[in-house]
This record gives structure tokens, C-alpha cells and sequence, in this order.
């Protein structure tokens, strides 16, 4: 890595964003605040993602690019208004990952990589001086991704199941709760149910090494492309959904399912 060209180029980049916000700048980009930004700045993220999942690495490096703007824009948004700067967030950050990895950067000291993860949790909880270790995690999270993350932060305060099995048996609880709250036709125990089953499928995915948010989008994108070869089936014969018997729908269906 060339790091003086690294340094240039992110100067380059907050003075591009620093003309842009101002008086002879773009209107659009100076009608800009950190909330309006919000929306934007999501869909970068999740652009981001995508092309990591398709091992898209052109637009990979399109997209980091779409995000450090992200970062420029939201810096100098807070520099306008007296707040702080980008060196102020690169300082924090940098001592941040000093501080929380004292095996490398402190005493050398062999640590796992649970290990590690379970100082850095510990460290954060102390420094902010959080009365629950479930506090910080953003409840505008994916929901998935939430239940993923306090499930987490549970583990590392060692309350969780020691394995699979005890992840199974309630799991086969849920279920049977909400079997029962179907029976009643009480629609807010019904709901509260489905929610405990959902919690508990994050919970094994977790036990299972898999990020329920990550499970679940790889199964909505097979979801996306076997429905469109169904499309493409009906069409070539000149069927339509609305029309086309069930069976005959089911038969397309699994015939999509191959590769």
C-alpha cells in the first residue's frame, strides 16, 4: 500500500466534499444534514454487501469509495456546525484499537480469537459505562441482525446454552407455544409467539456459526431467482400465474429448483 498516495487521496476527497458544501458548491449537497444523509448512507452499505456476496470486486472498490463520501460528507457536515472533525474520529478510532487490543499492541500474549473478541467486549462495556451489557446495540438494526447481536453480547457475559441441544428443546418449546396461541386465535399472542420462534431460529443459526441476516438474504436471492425462472417458463408456454393449475405451478416450480 502506497500510503502517501492513500494520504492524498482522502485529503483530495474532504476538500472535493468541503467545495461542494460551500457557497459556490452544489445546492443540492449543501441542503444536505447528517438525518437527510441517513437513507443514503444505508443504501451504500447494503450496495456494499452485495458486491461482497458476489464476489464483485470492481464494484467493491466503487462502493468503499461511496461510503468514505459518506464519512467526508457527515465529517463536514459536523465541522460546519462546530462539532467536530474527521481527525477528531480518526483519533478516537485509532487509540480505540490500540486500547482493546493490548495483546498486540501492549504485552504479546497468545489469545484465541474468542478471546479477543470477549476482551473487546468487556473493554467497550467498562468505557462506556453501560448499565446492561445489552446496551449499544442500535435498535434500528435489522431486527435479525439485533437478535444476533444481543444474543452475542449475552454469550459473552456467559449466559447461554453450553450447546446445540438446549437451542432445539427450546425451540420445540417455541413452537409448540405457538401452536397453542394459533388455536386460540388471539392475534397478540400469536404475534409475540412468532417472535419468540424467529428468536430462537437467530439463536441456533448463532450456535451453528451462521448470521441469520446473511441466511436469510442468500435464501431471498434464490427466492428471487427460481421465481423468475418460473416466470420465464410460464411465459415460453404462454401461461400465466393466475390461470395455471397449481399442480402444474408446483411442477415448475421444483424443476426451478435445479441448477
Amino acid at each position: 500500500m502506497d500510503k502517501e498516495k492513500v494520504a492524498k487521496g482522502f485529503i483530495k476527497l474532504l476538500e472535493i466534499v468541503e467545495k461542494l458544501r460551500g457557497p459556490d458548491g452544489c445546492s443540492w449537497d449543501r441542503e444536505q444534514t447528517h438525518e437527510s444523509l441517513l437513507p443514503y448512507f444505508l443504501e451504500e452499505t447494503y450496495e456494499v454487501i452485495e458486491s461482497i456476496e458476489e464476489n464483485d470486486w470492481s464494484t467493491l472498490k466503487e462502493e468503499l469509495g461511496d461510503v468514505m463520501l459518506h464519512v467526508a460528507l457527515q465529517s463536514q457536515i459536523a465541522t460546519e456546525r462546530k462539532r467536530f472533525d474527521i481527525a477528531d474520529s480518526l483519533d478516537i478510532v485509532t487509540k480505540k484499537l490500540v486500547k482493546r487490543h493490548p495483546h498486540v499492541f501492549g504485552a504479546k500474549t497468545n489469545i484465541n480469537s474468542t478471546e479477543a473478541k470477549q476482551n473487546w467486549e468487556s473493554m467497550k462495556h467498562k468505557e462506556k459505562k453501560r448499565n446492561s451489557r445489552l446496551d449499544g446495540v442500535p435498535p434500528a438494526l435489522p431486527a435479525l441482525n439485533r437478535a444476533y447481536r444481543l444474543q452475542e453480547k449475552a454469550s459473552h457475559a456467559h449466559f447461554d446454552w453450553k450447546s446445540i441441544d438446549g437451542v432445539w428443546s427450546k425451540l420445540d418449546e417455541e413452537l409448540s407455544e405457538l401452536k397453542t396461541a394459533i388455536a386460540s386465535k388471539n392475534q397478540q399472542n400469536i404475534n409475540e409467539e412468532v417472535g419468540d420462534v424467529l428468536f430462537t431460529i437467530v439463536n441456533l443459526a448463532r450456535h451453528l456459526n451462521i448470521h441469520s441476516e446473511d441466511a436469510l438474504r442468500k435464501a431471498n436471492k434464490k427466492f428471487i431467482e427460481r421465481f423468475k425462472k418460473v416466470e420465464r417458463a410460464l411465459s415460453e408456454k404462454g401461461y400465466n400465474f393466475e390461470t395455471t393449475a397449481q399442480e402444474e405451478l408446483n411442477l415448475i416450480w421444483e424443476r426451478a429448483k435445479k441448477p
